[in-house]
């Protein structure tokens, strides 16, 4: 047989004054808890150079003579993202920062070095 709680059931809280907080309480909980909010401005200095650099590597590639060097542009744009990830802190790596440190840099470096590394080992092909 099931057994039956002798116990009162719990009465709900008395009336709350307001169970939703507003936007702005949120926001200032969020900034009172993780100190500085607002982008970095040598974060995203960096994050437009690399985005920069990488977009005219692509321009040369599509548009130049010389696709290598274009490849060779964005390689060199993504090593220097991943060496300027390591050596500055999270609140100042600004965008360049999405995960943990040693996977930002592992993945930037590793991309950066396989697109230079083919770039310079491709044959060219005959009759181009």
């Amino acid at each position: 047989m099931a057994r039956v709680s002798q116990e009162e059931p719990a009465q709900p809280p008395e009336e709350l004054e307001d169970p939703v907080p507003t936007v702005s309480e949120i926001a200032e909980e969020i900034a009172e808890e993780e100190g500085r909010r607002y982008p970095s401005t040598i974060g995203g200095f960096f994050y437009l150079w690399v985005l920069a650099a990488a977009a005219l590597g692509v321009a040369w590639a599509w548009l130049g003579d010389d696709w290598r060097l274009g490849v060779t542009w964005i390689a060199g744009a993504l090593l220097a993202a991943a060496g300027l990830r390591l050596v500055l802190p999270r609140r100042d790596a600004g965008m360049l920062a999405v995960r943990h440190r040693i996977v930002d840099v592992l993945l930037l470096g590793a991309l950066g070095g396989t697109l230079l590394f083919l770039a310079r080992t491709i044959p060219n092909q005959p009759g181009l």
